[in-house]
C-alpha cells in the first residue's frame, strides 16, 4: 500500500475533530512519556525505532489491519523508515512530516468571536505545547497577545486578513517558550509592550504595561486593560479586551492556576497568586470570558478548537479557585508542582534579550510539554 505524509495541520484538525486516531510513536520510552501528541480519541502504541530496526514481523499483531496507522518520531527520519517497513506488509501507513519538532511548532487559528464594531478576536492554539496566542482585529489594525516565536504565522494572517499590526502585548515574561514580540514588532513596526516588573533585566526598549493603560485597536470601541496580577510572575499582567474577554496569560487557566517558581521565588510569589485569583479577579463580572496564555490538558478543549470558559463557571468549577485554607493554599501552591519546564533560564534570559540562540537551538529549548500550572 502507499505511504503517506501527513502535515501537522492535517493531525491537527482530526485532534480538534476528536476523531480516532491510531499512532506508532518510534521515540525513546522516556520521550514518549514526556510528551506526545494528545488527542481524545488517539490510541498510542510506544516501540521504540531501535527496536525496530531488524523488523516488525514481532509487532504486526498489534497494529490494526482496517484503519491507517500514523508513525511519529522526533524529526521524521525514523519514522519514515519504520512506515516504509510497515507499508510493504501491506498496512495502512502514513508518517508525520517533520516529527515531533513539526507538531511542536504548528498553531492553530480558531475565531474566538466578533468584537464590538465589527472587530474579530482569533486565539492560535499550539497543539504541540499547549501554547495559546491571539490577535484582535479592528477597523484595519491588530494587536497581538502573548505571540510565539513562529512570527511568520501572525504576520501572514494579518496580511491575509488585510490589517496593520500595530501592537504586540507579553502578559508576562515568559519561561517556557521564547516570546516572537520583539521580533514581530522590529519587522511590523508596532509597539511592544510588556510590564515593567518582568522587564528589569531586558536589554530591550518596550513599551510598560502598567496598571489602566489602554491600548486603542483600531478606532473601534475595542480597548486593551492592563490589570496589574502577579502571581506566575511579579510582573503578570491580564487583559480585558472589549469588557468581554478576561486574558489571564499564566495566572488562570481553564482546569489550573499557574505556579510561582519559575523564577524561583514560590514562598515569596504565592500570596500575590491568592490575591490575584481571590481578590482581583473576584470584582470583575462571572460573564467574562477566560482566555489564558497555555491549556494543560487536552480535555480544556471546545468543540470549536477554542479554549476559553467563563469565569464564573472557573470560580464554580476550578479547583485552585476554591481553596479556603490560605495554608493549604500555599503548601499545594509550592509542593505539587510538576518538573520545571525544558531549559527555562535560558528561555527567559532569551526573552529578556540577553542571549540570541540560533533557530535550531531555539527548537531544542522549547520540545517537550509546558509546564507552567499547579498540579
Amino acid at each position: 500500500m502507499s505511504l503517506m505524509a501527513r502535515k501537522p495541520k492535517e493531525i491537527a484538525k482530526k485532534v480538534i475533530n476528536k476523531e480516532e486516531l491510531f499512532i506508532l510513536d518510534v521515540r525513546n520510552e522516556n520521550e514518549f512519556a514526556d510528551w506526545k501528541i494528545e488527542g481524545k480519541n488517539i490510541i498510542y502504541m510506544n516501540i521504540p525505532y531501535f527496536d525496530l530496526i531488524d523488523g516488525v514481523d514481532h509487532i504486526l499483531d498489534n497494529l490494526p489491519s482496517d484503519k491507517e496507522i500514523l508513525v511519529v518520531c522526533a524529526k521524521e527520519g525514523s519514522s519514515v523508515m519504520v512506515a516504509e517497513m510497515l507499508a510493504e506488509e501491506g498496512l495502512y501507513v502514513s508518517y508525520l512530516k517533520g516529527g515531533m519538532k513539526a507538531w511542536s511548532e504548528y498553531m492553530e487559528p480558531v475565531k474566538v468571536g466578533d468584537l464590538t464594531g465589527g472587530g474579530e478576536l482569533y486565539q492560535f492554539v499550539r497543539l504541540g505545547k499547549g501554547c495559546l496566542s491571539y490577535m484582535v482585529i479592528s477597523n484595519g489594525e491588530a494587536a497581538i497577545i502573548d505571540p510565539t516565536r513562529m512570527t511568520d504565522v501572525f504576520i501572514e494572517f494579518a496580511k491575509e486578513a488585510g490589517v496593520t499590526i500595530t501592537h504586540v502585548l507579553d502578559t508576562h515574561l515568559h519561561a517556557d517558550h521564547i516570546s516572537g514580540g520583539r521580533a514581530i514588532a522590529n519587522e511590523t513596526g508596532a509597539t511592544y509592550w510588556l510590564p515593567p516588573k518582568d522587564a528589569g533585566e531586558v536589554v530591550f526598549d518596550y513599551q510598560p504595561l502598567e496598571d489602566g493603560e489602554e491600548v486603542k485597536i483600531g478606532n473601534t470601541t475595542i480597548t486593551i486593560h492592563a490589570l496589574y496580577s502577579p502571581g506566575h510572575t511579579i510582573g503578570s499582567t491580564s487583559f480585558v479586551v472589549d469588557k468581554k474577554y478576561l486574558m489571564t496569560g499564566d495566572i488562570l487557566f481553564i482546569d489550573s492556576i499557574g505556579r510561582p517558581d519559575l523564577a524561583g521565588l514560590a514562598e515569596d510569589w504565592v500570596g500575590d497568586l491568592r490575591e490575584t485569583l481571590y481578590q482581583r479577579y473576584r470584582e470583575l463580572s462571572d460573564e467574562l470570558i477566560v482566555l489564558p496564555a497555555h491549556y494543560m490538558i487536552i480535555e480544556e478543549l471546545n468543540d470549536d478548537g477554542s479554549i476559553q470558559e467563563k469565569l464564573g463557571t472557573l470560580f464554580a468549577e476550578n479547583h485552585g479557585l476554591n481553596i479556603d485554607s490560605e495554608d493549604e493554599f500555599r503548601k499545594i501552591v509550592t509542593e505539587n508542582l510538576p518538573p520545571q519546564p525544558n531549559a527555562y533560564q535560558e528561555i527567559r534570559q532569551t526573552n529578556m534579550g540577553k542571549i540570541n540562540p540560533d533557530e535550531e537551538k531555539q527548537r531544542e529549548m522549547e520540545i517537550g510539554p509546558n509546564r507552567c500550572a499547579v498540579r
